[in-house]
């Protein structure tokens, strides 16, 4: 499902792994949500994921996640 967001853009659910998660991207954790500000590579293809509020989560590669996803329009 597509929802609107304001200016134009569409707001997508998609479901990330260490190897598909960008900046931006918003995923509920303990019930906030938390947008990634940053990531970084780890080994055996794992990433660590810094929050806009400076928290920090390191995802196993096949970690699995639902995330929503900003989509601009063309």
């Amino acid at each position: 499902m597509k929802v609107p967001a304001p200016g134009g853009a569409l707001v997508s659910p998609v479901e990330v792994t260490a190897a598909t998660v960008q900046r931006g991207d918003i995923i509920q954790l303990g019930g906030r949500a938390c947008r990634v500000r940053d990531l970084f590579q780890l080994r055996h293809g794992a990433k660590q994921l810094v929050f806009e509020s400076g928290e920090l989560l390191a995802i196993h590669a096949r970690t699995r996640l639902t995330a929503l996803r900003l989509l601009r329009r063309r």
